[in-house]
């Protein structure tokens, strides 16, 4: 099982197909700010790009939150590496923030240090984006706390949906672009650790525990679609099986088959996840699985600007 993940799921899960290309950035000519913002749970600054509302936004103004891949950098968010979306949301009404960092973290409140690469303090992902960070946005940029929408893509897709799943008023809109959304099943389980040691050396048991820990169905968004359901939270749900279309041009052909492996293996759990939604009287998403595509950065772009119409008019009460 474990060579199996090895060859299989690292490389696409890690939500890092070909190199970053520094051109792609959408900073230039942007009110873009880079927060340093102190986490008390981590004991540390966290960088957090950010780009106001403007437009007509509502005061408080409602965000979107861009949640990176597994291999998150230190330095910029994937999504302004990968994509133009400071661009995508310039003067929408609605402010971008794009947390830097957590590499392997699931954005998820970790039980202790990861004890396999001597990480020095303990994630607190959940922690950071539900409290500390919205009580900062808020006194300081006069951001929501509520009424918000996340947006994940790969690992953070399931992070995604499990956070508006727990935080249903910070959170009333929630995307998963290619997310693997079954991560307590054992399969995931044991593809989730090798992905991690990989992606910088992170240990799997100092995050959720042992694989009958609570905390494992807790993250997964197949066992906790009842609440999403419950709390009317607004879905997007993208998944391909796989296959390259116009989107594949330029892409690195080393890279073209754990894409396509990764994309079509996320699919089943993103059916099973739609076949849960709908079995729970879920009406309040919309579930998107083209015939081709893989998983990689230009379809997570193209799907962050077909969802972009409906999650402002979600989050601005039905006005875009």
């Amino acid at each position: 099982m474990a060579a199996l993940a090895a060859v299989v799921l690292l490389p696409g899960l890690c939500a890092v197909i070909g190199a970053p290309a520094a051109t792609a950035f959408s900073r230039e000519g942007l009110p873009v700010e880079y927060l340093d913002v102190y986490s008390p749970s981590m004991g540390r600054n966290i960088r957090v790009q950010y780009q106001p509302a403007g437009g007509a936004a509502q005061v408080p103004a409602k965000a979107v939150y861009l949640l990176d891949g597994m291999r998150a950098r230190d330095d910029y968010n994937g999504w302004d590496i990968e994509t133009a979306a400071f661009e995508w949301f310039f003067d929408s009404g609605v402010a971008t923030v794009m947390p830097v960092g957590g590499q392997s973290s699931f954005y998820t409140d970790w039980y202790s240090p990861s004890s396999f690469n001597s990480q020095p303090y303990t994630y607190k992902w959940e922690t950071f984006l539900t409290d500390e960070l919205p009580t900062w946005l808020a006194a300081e940029k006069q951001v929501s706390s509520t009424g918000n929408a996340v947006v994940g893509v790969s690992m953070s897709g399931s992070a995604a949906l499990a956070l508006a799943a727990h935080h249903p008023a910070q959170f009333g809109y929630a995307a998963s672009l290619s997310g693997f959304l079954n991560p307590s099943a054992v399969f995931m389980q044991g593809a989730i650790r090798v992905a991690m040691l990989d992606a910088g050396g992170y240990n799997v048991d100092n995050m959720w525990g042992a694989p009958w820990d609570p905390a494992w169905k807790r993250n997964d968004p197949i066992r906790q679609v009842g609440k999403l359901v419950a709390n009317h939270t607004r879905l997007w749900i993208y998944c391909a099986p796989g296959g390259t279309t116009p989107l594949d041009l330029n892409a690195d052909p080393n890279q073209a088959f754990s894409a396509h492996s990764l994309e079509s293996m996320a699919l089943k759990s993103n059916k099973d996840f739609q076949a849960a939604y709908l079995q729970a009287g879920g009406n309040n998403a919309t579930f998107d699985f083209p015939p081709a595509g893989n998983h990689a950065w230009p379809y997570w772009g193209a799907q962050l600007q077909a969802l972009k119409p409906d999650l402002i008019a979600t989050l601005h009460g039905g006005a875009a």
